[in-house]
């Protein structure tokens, strides 16, 4: 967690407060975007196939980790695969979803709901305090990566600088991170703007498998503790697959689906409500 004068101290800018944790989240952001723009002069394919392989591992980790694992609980790990899968805690997303306590709430604007949220420290977690994430906190090892996590950015930065330069620094840091974020807050986005639970729209399937299956983020929303979020065959859903792989394997236990009678309620259960309304 942020020192408390970074959270205290504020600004006045374009029509609301900023603490330094917001002005400084800006920055960094700023600086990733304009350092990604650099991608088309330190081209190789080295860096090209860094950044798809960093690009994947840090996917999972959010979407395996600390979403499916982490927030929901959809699945139990042994505690050594936890602790390495898990990279940050996170578990107000889901707490007042699509509401304007909702930390990226979609009430809030297509603008808010995919990006401004990040700017907004007060917002998300110190003026809301978090009341479900009280397990974490007394865990030494999630303590650490929170109050860390900037330095492991740091390490990795000049670890890819060493390894293979500008290039690699440009696409296995800047573009991924870019990439990353802008694919995930489209599922805050696009998923909570123009989606409706259980029913998946064609701009979902867009977003399935650079998401790596959270592109069907509404399906989240109607089973909100499943670990599976591609319900029907054709939907992608790649860390379902790594989840199912490590079922099978005895290393994911506790693996919650929705039943068929669960589906057929949840159909009828919005069925009747459309018709109420």
């Amino acid at each position: 967690m942020a020192p408390p004068h970074f959270t205290t101290r504020r600004v006045e800018f374009i029509g609301r407060q900023w603490n330094l944790f917001d002005i400084a989240t800006s920055i960094v952001v700023l600086l990733f975007h304009i350092l990604s723009l650099l991608a088309p002069f330190y081209f190789n394919w080295g860096a090209f196939w860094l950044f798809v392989a960093l690009y994947i591992l840090t996917g999972l980790g959010i979407t395996l980790g600390y979403h499916r694992s982490l927030a929901h609980r959809s699945f139990k790990l042994p505690r050594w695969l936890e602790l390495f899968c898990l990279l940050r805690e996170v578990q107000y997303d889901h707490q007042f979803t699509d509401t304007k306590k909702d930390p990226h709430s979609p009430l809030m604007g297509f603008w808010f709901s995919h990006i401004g949220w990040i700017f907004n420290n007060s917002f998300r977690f110190y003026e809301r305090r978090l009341n479900n994430v009280d397990d974490l906190k007394r865990q030494p090892y999630y303590r650490f990566l929170h109050r860390t996590h900037l330095l492991h950015s740091v390490v990795l930065g000049v670890l890819l600088y060493v390894m293979g330069g500008l290039p690699f620094l440009v696409w296995g840091m800047a573009v991924r991170t870019v990439v990353l974020y802008h694919i995930t807050f489209s599922v805050n986005s696009i998923g909570h703007i123009w989606g409706r639970q259980y029913v998946n729209l064609n701009c979902f399937r867009l977003l399935a498998l650079p998401t790596l299956g959270e592109g069907w983020h509404n399906n989240r929303h109607a089973f909100d503790h499943s670990a599976q979020q591609g319900l029907e065959w054709w939907q992608v859903d790649i860390t379902w697959y790594l989840i199912r792989f490590l079922q099978v394997a005895g290393l994911a236990t506790d693996v919650k689906t929705p039943t068929g009678t669960h589906k057929k309620r949840k159909a009828l259960h919005k069925q009747i409500i459309e018709r109420n309304n």
